[in-house]
């Protein structure tokens, strides 16, 4: 059973800067291709950034796009989202997810392609 564990979030003022990680406890990590979406209060969960399981195709929202990088270490388990220049609008609570390797260009948006999901972490940015 694969279980994600998300960290790294917190509060930080507009301009700042927040490192999310997610980890797989289950050492199955490269066999999935893997996203990052979030949800902030009273809107729809959306999607943010997605990486390929050996990290050769990256896909970010165009909100994020520019200030967002996604990464991950397969050696380690471990995905990660750099966030830089935060904006009170990126405040929500993020998820990391994993889909199975596949059809990475057609899948990463669609939530109900992720079958993993980890519990979420906050990220509350004040202006």
């Amino acid at each position: 059973q694969v279980q994600l564990v998300e960290s790294g979030g917190g509060l930080v003022q507009a301009g700042g800067s927040l490192r999310l990680s997610c980890a797989d406890s289950e050492r199955t990590f490269s066999a999935y291709n893997m996203g990052w979406f979030r949800q902030a209060p009273g809107l729809e969960r959306e999607f943010v950034a997605a990486i390929s399981w050996g990290g050769a195709s990256i896909v970010y929202a165009d909100s994020v796009k520019g200030r967002f990088t996604i990464s991950r270490d397969n050696g380690k388990n471990t995905a990660y989202l750099q966030m830089n220049s935060l904006k009170p609008e990126d405040t929500a609570v993020y998820y990391c997810a994993l889909f199975r390797r596949g059809l990475f260009n057609s899948d990463y948006g669609r939530e109900a392609k992720y079958g993993y999901w980890g519990q979420g972490t906050q990220v509350t940015v004040s202006s």
